[in-house]
């Protein structure tokens, strides 16, 4: 079967972004339909593929999968060789809650510093709300650099699921310059210098697209 990713605009989807990096990161071939977002018929094209009506979704065959992470979880499993999650059952366990605490939270951060690859980098000022986002996401990068210091630039050393998740706050770290440790600095220019990343990037920046929502 092949595979199909339907994605939002690049310079603003950060749930398109998560499974896309996973595959191009793990050089597994797939098709992509991009659909402008927040357009009048951006709705009635989503809902050719994904039963919500939203991005992203995967199309295997006529197999659906949608939401970022549960597309992560599939491919995992699609593809063992890519060992999505870490093999040692407590750091798996971790990784787990990690990535469902990505995908649940950190609401605050998400609507103040929206993902816009073409943002030149500069800090603004934020609500106090999002702070406690900014100071939890530095510990959470700074314990696990820590421990995986020596096993690799990524959070348990080698490239999981959580780096898909994490990869695109990252982004935001860097366009808000927002200000955390240096263990956690040094994983956001790990996600910088990802040659997947810096593809998505350079295609964000291309696309023509405004959305004055996320500016």
């Amino acid at each position: 079967m092949s595979l199909t990713l339907v994605i939002g605009n690049k310079n603003y989807s950060s749930w398109s972004l998560r499974p896309w990096l996973f595959l191009k990161y793990h050089d597994i071939d797939f098709a992509e339909i991009r659909i402008p977002l927040y357009r009048e018929d951006s709705k009635d094209k989503l809902l050719q593929y994904s039963p919500t009506g939203k991005v992203p979704v995967l199309l295997d065959g006529e197999l659906k999968v949608w939401d970022s992470l549960a597309i992560l979880e599939y491919l995992a499993e699609r593809f063992p060789q890519t060992q999505g999650w870490p093999e040692d059952f407590a750091e798996r366990a971790a990784a787990r809650s990690l990535a469902a605490e990505m995908h649940s939270g950190f609401t605050a951060l998400r609507t103040y510093c929206g993902m816009n690859c073409k943002r030149t980098p500069a800090a603004k000022p934020l609500p106090e709300a999002v702070h406690p986002d900014i100071e939890r996401i530095g510990e959470i990068w700074q314990h696990y650099r820590q421990l995986h210091r020596h096993d690799g630039p990524w959070l348990f050393g080698r490239f999981t699921i959580v780096d898909a998740m994490f990869a695109p706050v990252a982004l935001r770290f860097h366009s808000y310059q927002l200000e955390t440790n240096k263990e956690a600095q040094a994983y956001v220019d790990s996600v910088l210098a990802c040659p997947a990343v810096i593809a998505w990037m350079e295609a964000g920046k291309l696309e023509s697209e405004v959305i004055t929502a996320f500016e």
